[in-house]
């Protein structure tokens, strides 16, 4: 799919989320990667073979006080 060069990584790519941005749509809260991943805002993916990559924020920093 991808026709950039050097070619962008695959949607099995751990890295998958470097591809280029095909189509943006904030206002529907999706994006579509030049390897045919959906990444969704709230960081989860649908992989073009349609399996499920959950959401993966990184935890709230927590903040812990000497004492």
């Amino acid at each position: 799919m991808c026709q950039h060069q050097p070619p962008c990584p695959t949607a099995e790519s751990a890295d998958r989320e470097a591809a280029h941005l095909v189509a943006h749509h904030p206002e529907q809260g999706w994006s579509l990667l030049c390897n045919g991943v959906l990444v969704f805002e709230d960081t989860g993916e649908l992989l073009p073979d349609g399996r499920v990559i959950a959401p993966h924020r990184p935890d709230a920093l927590r903040v812990t006080q000497a004492a």
